[in-house]
């Protein structure tokens, strides 16, 4: 009960800013409370008076029905429609927090439970969590109907109240030991969907590279398994469903013969007038079904309320998922220094970097290079605060990162990855996620600088061209130049090339190198390049091996001076 207030509480925190629809909401039930009640008493008189021709009664009778009727219907529209405003805008205001916060989430969490855990908490369970205060509320309305129709029950007949009494008790006993049950197998269901749905998301992502690897039938006996187990989690949770509901209407059908029984028996010793028992039949349905199922419902829904609580609050309060831990102090430009010392790395139980230490002034253009798996591109994700250092520090213009706050390190610092990822909305669309006033003008001349301006103007749309999802309707090399051209726009100080030309043919690559090098004068440039030839005007170059800066010096010496590197350059040169 406790954590059933403090999520209410928590929830309607986010619910605030829509009470008023809330207040419509739950005055108009509890007028429907009051008509729920009469109803089935007016609609006996109106038997009565048929069977008994007193048609006067009848007329009066009937319009009083109508009136009720009439009154529900109206405000049924006002009532769905503040239900709607209620739900979607407290639903909105809850995936907007939680969107943040994953966005805050250390990328080993991601990593390890794949996205699906989070697209699965973002848009069903923040559902959840917002409407408890709608369909909670319609069930509460009906027991408090309920209950109201109890006490009308207990002024026409003492011996049927008990009789409903017991027959509620017994079925209302049967629902909750239902919902124990649904609540037990639902989390494990929850659970399957989370993990079948990080993978039908690796499906539709990385469709074109499981065409491409002729997986179809691997991947496929994977999603196979997963939806089977998928499945067969739902028919548990179903199956708990299906078989006490037919305990249920078996014990129900049962009741109702026996009321009848009651009746007969009531009305032979004249405890019962025949009003009085048409009254008590039209009650039947609700004190036999309707309380004990809406008693059952919502206990459910308080369950599944609290359960999607905690899985979304587990985002926000930092209880599941480690968050990105940043500092205080700000930098509003920073000159460009970088330094790297004793930075020691491992992703899990696998050491990458053992001891990292080197410096880049300024302005200066550093070159990385070794064998796949040395570390290089690690060096980026550290520098740019993806992943946490396990020890050393790493210093932007002589202050340690951990110490600067989130803009100061991400602000001025732009990475262009070797796999860049193309948001699927127009091309100035993808440059204005990143710069809001960026101008017309400056989208072009970024792209010219890419080398992507003339291939844009032979689109049908050209600028407006949607590109699909992770850039799908654009090439490598082309998602690679327009990622190029989004760091232009961006315009930090430290920009970083994570072999960003590899997918690019020579003539282009010549050309974006030309760029690249035209940024050496005002920019901090880092380059790691697949293709030494990229990187030979760069002021240094620095060899990595085993986690560690093993040589660096300019193209001519680490080509004279390091045997390991020339072997590289020449294998290089074979190669082409």
């Amino acid at each position: 009960m406790k954590e059933t207030i403090y999520n209410l509480k928590r929830v309607y925190k986010y619910g605030k800013k829509y009470k008023k629809s809330l207040f419509i909401f739950t005055i108009i039930s509890i007028m429907n409370i009051g008509i729920n009640v009469l109803y089935p008493i007016f609609t006996a008189k109106e038997l009565v008076a048929l069977s008994t021709s007193l048609y006067q009664e009848l007329l009066i009778a009937a319009l009083i029905c109508f009136g009720m009727s009439f009154l529900c219907d109206l405000t049924t529209v006002l009532l769905r429609k503040n239900t709607q405003i209620f739900f979607r805008g407290t639903t909105k205001d809850i995936q907007m927090d939680a969107a943040k916060e994953i966005l805050k989430i250390e990328l080993t969490s991601i990593d390890k439970c794949g996205s699906g855990t989070f697209i699965q908490r973002l848009n069903n369970d923040t559902d959840e969590m917002s409407r408890i205060y709608t369909r909670g509320m319609g069930y509460l309305t009906g027991i408090l109907t309920d209950i109201g129709v109890y006490i009308a029950i207990f002024i026409l007949n003492k011996v049927v109240f008990c009789y409903f009494l017991i027959c509620s008790v017994l079925l209302t006993t049967l629902h909750l030991i239902k919902v124990r049950k649904m609540n037990e197998e639902d989390k494990k269901y929850r659970k399957q969907r989370e993990k079948t749905g990080s993978l039908i998301g690796e499906l539709v992502r990385g469709i074109r590279d499981i065409k491409m690897l002729y997986a179809k039938d691997s991947f496929m006996e994977a999603i196979d398994k997963d939806i089977d187990n998928l499945t067969n989690s739902q028919f548990s949770f179903r199956n708990v469903e299906i078989n006490y509901n037919c305990i249920i209407d078996i014990i129900y059908d049962l009741c109702e013969i026996l009321l009848i029984i009651l009746f007969v028996y009531l009305m032979s010793k004249n405890y019962l007038s025949v009003s009085s028992a048409l009254v008590l039949y039209n009650y039947r349905s609700r004190v036999f079904n309707d309380l004990m199922r809406k008693v059952g419902d919502l206990l459910q829904e308080v369950k599944g309320f609290n359960l999607s609580c905690n899985r979304v609050f587990s985002i926000l309060d930092n209880k599941e998922f480690k968050k990105e831990e940043f500092g205080l102090e700000q930098i509003k430009k920073i000159d460009g220094n970088i330094e790297f010392k004793d930075i020691h790395f491992s992703y899990g139980n696998n050491p990458v970097l053992k001891g990292m230490d080197f410096k880049v002034n300024a302005n200066e253009t550093v070159a990385f290079v070794g064998k796949s798996g040395a570390g290089k591109t690690t060096i980026f994700s550290l520098l740019c605060k993806l992943y946490p250092i396990s020890s050393g520090h790493i210093y932007l213009d002589n202050k340690d990162i951990n110490a600067l706050d989130e803009k100061s390190i991400r602000n001025n610092i732009t990475i262009i990855s070797q796999n860049p990822y193309i948001f699927n909305m127009s091309i100035k669309d993808n440059f204005k996620l990143i710069k809001k006033e960026v101008t017309d003008k400056e989208i072009k001349r970024a792209c010219k600088l890419a080398c992507l301006d003339s291939f844009i103007e032979t689109l049908p749309d050209k600028y407006e061209t949607v590109v699909g999802e992770g850039g799908v309707t654009l090439s490598g090399g082309q998602r690679q130049r327009l990622a190029i051209a989004r760091a232009f726009v961006q315009d930090t100080k430290i920009i970083l090339f994570d072999e960003a030309t590899s997918a690019l043919d020579n003539e282009t690559q010549k050309d974006i190198q030309k760029a690249i090098d035209n940024l050496k004068k005002d920019y901090t440039v880092l380059i790691i390049a697949h293709r030494l030839s990229t990187i030979i005007n760069a002021d240094r170059i620095l060899l990595i091996e085993n986690g560690k800066v093993v040589a660096q010096g300019t193209h001519q010496e680490l080509l004279s001076q390091n045997k390991v590197y020339k072997k590289l350059y020449e294998t290089e040169i074979v190669e082409e």
